[in-house]
């Protein structure tokens, strides 16, 4: 199907109440949403950045991780699953993530803590999960 027929069908189906659907080989239902990732990206590429080369917020929201909160957002504290597969492979609930604020964001923005159960197991993302470093707190 090409991308306007594709779209014609779409609209036509949205105007005149019909149903659409997906002629793919991957638009099979699943029980949950699933994410595809166009490059594979291993634990050996969480790198290390030194506490004093994170941005202040960042020192912010691992001083309120470590007085447990209050959370700025209500999403901070909830599980972090790991779908992407960066970070180390452990049980589900293991890690944790945290906004940190972006000064003139007007949302959360990129900026993530995510906290392992271990302690000083924090990991820094400022591309929302993309890439991490692990918070070296001893530099």
């Amino acid at each position: 199907m090409t991308r306007i027929g594709a779209a014609g069908a779409l609209a036509s189906a949205l105007l005149l109440g019909g149903t659409a659907v997906a002629a793919t080989p991957s638009a099979t239902a699943t029980p949950h949403a699933t994410t595809a990732y166009a490059t594979a990206v291993h634990v050996k590429d969480v790198g290390s950045v030194c506490y004093s080369k994170l941005p202040s917020q960042a020192h912010d929201t691992l001083d309120l991780i470590a007085k447990g909160g209050p959370f700025p957002y209500p999403k901070d504290g909830t599980v972090f699953d790991n779908r992407e597969g960066v970070l180390p492979k452990q049980s589900t609930g293991y890690y944790h993530e945290y906004t940190v604020i972006t000064p003139g964001s007007p949302d959360r923005g990129a900026r993530r803590i995510v906290a392992g159960e271990k302690k000083d197991e924090d990991y820094y993302t400022a591309d929302h999960y993309s890439t991490f470093e692990l918070v070296d707190r001893n530099c």
